[in-house]
């Protein structure tokens, strides 16, 4: 197939464009208490790189509740309102270089930017639009389509193909995320990875999983649209 000469750019959310400051965290503990009665300290639930979907069923097997479609459906439907409470009352940021990059990325013509998140797609928003940056994606792939992270890169890659009318090659793709979950779910696709460690985990820990690049941060804007061009 031939190359289209554009690049689709699927940013991770959570330590790699922003932190929340707790807030995500603060939410899912709202969530249990409201829903369920029950005080989460969130203690062997392994948050970053994971799922919405797939930290509500972890939340439940923990506390022995039944793993339904009506009990994740209730307890993520709380933690976006609580989330949405949240959100401004926390010390969340911007991560070095976002805002620099995205506003490049906007402008280029070769560049399609979008999401691949373990976040549901009205919590990203809720996250983005608080730190005014929803605007830089044009679609994204979230939890509200699968709970393994894995399999959202293929609903990235069908949203691009309707969006654009081409099927992105996998040399043409490139995955953006702080954790070793945001490597496994590019390699899935065939996508090169940027691993980025503005999260829970170290460059050191990052390069043990082979991504194509390493950065401590996004902050020297030449060196990262090098490597997305």
């Amino acid at each position: 197939m031939k190359e289209s000469g554009k690049h689709l750019l699927l940013f991770d959310i959570d330590g790699t464009l922003m932190t929340s400051g707790g807030a995500g965290e603060g939410a899912l503990r709202d969530a249990m208490k409201d829903r369920f009665g029950v005080d989460e300290d969130l203690s062997g639930i392994t948050v970053a790189g994971a799922t919405d979907t797939l930290i509500a069923r972890l939340l439940l097997k923990k506390h022995g509740l039944a793993i339904t479609p009506e009990n994740i459906t209730a307890l993520l439907d709380r933690y976006l309102h609580f989330l949405q409470e949240r959100i401004g009352r926390h010390k969340g940021y911007l991560l070095p270089g976002i805002l620099e990059l995205l506003s490049q990325l906007a402008r280029n013509p070769y560049c399609v930017t979008a999401l691949l998140t373990g976040n549901l797609k009205k919590g990203a928003e809720i996250k983005l639009s608080h730190y005014g940056i929803w605007e830089f994606f044009q679609f994204g792939a979230f939890a509200d389509d699968h709970h393994h992270r894995n399999e959202l890169g293929h609903f990235a890659r069908t949203r691009a193909r309707e969006s654009h009318g081409y099927d992105f090659l996998p040399r043409e793709i490139f995955v953006i995320g702080d954790t070793p979950r945001d490597v496994a779910c590019g390699k899935e696709i065939g996508a090169r990875t940027v691993a980025i460690a503005t999260g829970n985990y170290s460059v050191e820990v990052l390069r043990a999983e082979n991504p194509d690049f390493v950065f401590q941060d996004l902050s020297d804007i030449d060196a990262v649209m090098s490597v997305l061009l």
